[in-house]
């Protein structure tokens, strides 16, 4: 076990090199110069602008660029902000303390609808509930993220005014985002388990265990549940990365102050030092979630074993 986490963390350094040369190289070859539409009526001064190209590095070459932020980011230091002149960590920090408690909040919102909606689909195979929870799954699969955001807001905030139109960071104020962000996952997982679930169910050690007189709780929850869930576990993995990428509209739809919004105004700015730090931390914690999805296997079934 202790040899595949230490590959699997080897791994993850080398698909953190290969991410951030592929981000470098892109605003390498993007138009325009960032610090030269950053820094106000002072930057638009060509001597201002260059005094600036030459305090961030940017007149050196991509390869000594790339070695130095290198460099930085082995001391846990990610440049600093062209536009507020702070560490890119300080001003990342509480904007990725806000996004997490959006993934957190849309993630369990996510296992609770879709695991349930699920099992009440593959229990109640075609009938009334089946119909209803797979031609729900198929609309929710089918709204881009944004609509639905809109949809939300419109109805919830502009009609019947339960919600704050402008994110103040209170619970009430992280409902509706979260339920952007999970809609469109939570029907994937309805619809994945309850495809597993009934697999399962017609599984011979599901029907043994039923010949044995065992309770039907006992059947569902030990034997049927148990092994549908790890499909619904890897994909949950999976989703969370695509989580944060979803956060990118939502966060911008409601004004949740986290990466996405960050990310966004980050691109509309050039600012490199904030999309360099997002993406990177993006990456980071997609590999890390793979892996934590993998060693639960072990858990949820004893037959894995990682070597």
């Amino acid at each position: 076990m202790g040899r595949y986490v230490i590959r699997r963390l080897g791994q993850m350094v080398v698909v953190l090199f290969g991410a951030t040369v592929v981000l470098f190289a892109c605003l390498f070859v993007l138009p325009g110069d960032p610090v030269g539409s950053l820094g106000g009526d002072k930057a638009r001064d060509p001597a201002v602008v260059e005094q600036l190209r030459e305090r961030y590095g940017l007149n050196d070459p991509l390869p000594v660029q790339y070695g130095n932020f290198v460099k930085n980011l082995a001391q846990g230091d990610l440049g600093e902000d062209f536009t507020q002149r702070r560490p890119v960590t300080e001003v990342l920090k509480p904007k990725l303390a806000n996004t997490a408690e959006l993934a957190i909040v849309a993630i369990v919102i996510d296992i609770v609808i879709g695991v349930f909606a699920g099992l009440i689909a593959a229990l109640f195979r075609y009938s009334f509930w089946d119909v209803l929870i797979t031609l729900l799954t198929t609309m929710a699969v089918g709204f881009p993220s944004f609509v639905i955001g809109m949809v939300l807001q419109s109805a919830f905030v502009v009609k019947l005014d339960w919600f704050p139109l402008i994110s103040d960071g209170s619970f009430n104020s992280l409902i509706l985002p979260a339920f952007t962000l999970a809609i469109l996952d939570a029907a994937l997982v309805a619809r994945l388990m309850r495809g597993t679930m009934l697999e399962v169910l017609k599984a011979d050690y599901v029907k043994t265990a039923i010949a044995k007189g065992l309770p039907r709780r006992t059947v569902l929850f030990k034997h049927v549940m148990r092994n549908s869930i790890i499909p619904v576990v890897t994909y949950l993995g999976i989703s969370f990365g695509t989580l944060l990428g979803g956060a990118l509209i939502t966060e911008a739809i409601f004004n949740w102050d986290g990466i996405g919004l960050a990310l966004v105004q980050a691109v509309q700015q050039q600012n490199n030092p904030i999309i360099i730090g997002v993406v990177t931390f993006g990456v980071a914690v997609f590999v890390l979630l793979n892996l934590l999805v993998d060693l639960l296997y072990a858990v949820l079934d004893p037959r894995i074993r990682l070597a």
